[in-house]
């Protein structure tokens, strides 16, 4: 009998490739040749998979976006349902917040892959909408977070949503990129300790 592929496990299995190819050596060492021989197939078999290099990349950044999506799925289910308490509530912000930042061996090598790609995207433009689509989808999620928070009593008054997401998204961005560049000296501790003070100074003042 014929053996039975599942194409869509198989597609997966290249994009991992690529992802420990890029992660290695970045993106210009994820060609063909070389993701092929990283998942053990002949390059025609992932010619069969993908219609070419640019269509594997963009599944590729599709696979390392869902990776992070599984893990703040949970976090945004708690914080988005109404019955939440305010300290259960609160917990989970910062829990889903610090999915984004490498504060393990795994998180880390999924932020120097984002950081790979969306630094790539800025002169190939065949990522760069992809890109964008990542970027947004994680500022939709910030926002939402922000808005239910603040619906719940957990901002301080007159708090302007648009620009505390804007700020909340350049501190996780700066905080991933540091630990990325020099993680020796921007450790996981040191993170928790910025995005939690940064969190304490968005609620409501005890008088």
């Amino acid at each position: 009998m014929p053996k039975i592929v599942d194409r869509e496990a198989r597609r997966e299995a290249v994009a991992d490739a690529v992802l420990r190819v890029a992660g290695r050596g970045g993106l210009e060492n994820a060609s063909l040749r070389n993701v092929a021989e990283e998942a053990g197939l002949a390059i025609g078999s992932v010619r069969h998979y993908f219609a070419g290099h640019g269509e594997m990349m963009l599944f590729a950044m599709d696979e390392l976006a869902r990776r992070i999506d599984r893990r703040v799925r949970d976090h945004a289910g708690r914080i988005l349902d109404p019955a939440t308490d305010v300290a259960d509530r609160r917990d989970s912000v910062e829990e889903l917040l610090a999915e984004f930042l490498p504060l393990d061996r795994a998180r880390h090598e999924e932020a120097a892959l984002w950081l790979t790609f969306t630094t790539a995207a800025r002169t190939r433009p065949e990522l760069r909408p992809r890109a964008e689509k990542l970027h947004d989808g994680m500022h939709e999620l910030l926002t939402r977070v922000l808005n239910e928070t603040q619906r719940a009593g957990g901002l301080a008054e007159g708090l302007d949503i648009a620009v505390e997401t804007l700020r909340l998204s350049a501190l996780l961005d700066g905080l991933a990129l540091q630990a990325v560049l020099r993680p020796d000296a921007v450790r996981p501790d040191t993170m928790r300790k910025v995005l939690r003070g940064h969190l304490d100074s968005l609620r409501p003042k005890r008088h």
